[in-house]
C-alpha cells in the first residue's frame, strides 16, 4: 500500500522553507503530491505554469535522495478535496511558530470533520527556515531587497523577471 501525502501551498515563490518541509515529508510518505493553490481572488507573482516548472526543478534532488515520487498539481477549491482527488491519506502542513500552530490546528480539525479518512500531519520548520514566508519574500523583493537567503536561485530568476514585468 502506498502512503500518499498532500502538501498544499501557494509556492509563490517556492522558498527554502517549503523545500525543508518537502524533504522531511518525503521521508514519511511513498508519494508526495504538491498542491499549488490557484485562487482567482489572489494576485500571484508567478503563474501556475511557472510554479509547476519551478517545483519540478527544485525538488529533483529530494526525489533523487529519498526516491519518493513527487507529483505536482494545481487546485482552486478546498485543500481537503484536492487531497482526496490525489488519494492522499495525509495532509502535510509546516509550522513556523505559535500563530501558525493556532491557525493550522483549527484548519486541521475542520478538514478532519470534512474528511475523517485524511489525517493532518504537522512538521515544525527547521530553525534555519523558520522565519521564511513567501509573502514576506515577495514584499522584500518588491521593495528591492535581497532574497537570495530565502529562495533557490531558480526561483530568484523568475522573481526578478516577474518584478521587471511589473515595472
Amino acid at each position: 500500500m502506498t502512503r500518499t501525502g498532500f502538501y498544499p501551498g501557494s509556492f509563490d515563490p517556492v522558498t527554502y522553507g517549503h523545500l525543508d518541509i518537502i524533504a522531511r515529508a518525503a521521508r514519511i510518505v511513498d508519494k508526495l503530491v504538491l498542491g499549488i493553490g490557484v485562487h482567482h481572488g489572489k494576485q500571484a507573482m508567478l503563474s501556475a505554469a511557472q510554479r509547476i516548472k519551478l517545483l519540478d526543478q527544485v525538488t529533483r534532488p529530494i526525489v533523487e535522495h529519498t526516491r519518493v515520487k513527487i507529483e505536482i498539481v494545481t487546485f482552486d477549491d478546498l485543500a481537503v478535496n484536492a487531497a482526496r482527488r490525489a488519494h492522499a491519506g495525509l495532509i502535510i502542513r509546516g509550522l513556523r511558530d505559535a500563530s501558525d500552530f493556532d491557525y493550522e490546528v483549527q484548519m486541521g480539525q475542520m478538514n478532519g470533520a470534512m474528511a475523517p479518512d485524511i489525517e493532518t500531519v504537522f512538521l515544525a520548520a527547521s530553525p534555519a527556515t523558520r522565519m521564511i514566508a513567501s509573502s514576506l519574500v515577495k514584499q522584500i523583493a518588491r521593495m528591492g531587497g535581497d532574497v537570495t537567503l530565502f529562495i533557490p536561485k531558480e526561483a530568484l530568476a523568475l522573481v526578478n523577471v516577474a518584478l521587471a514585468e511589473t515595472r
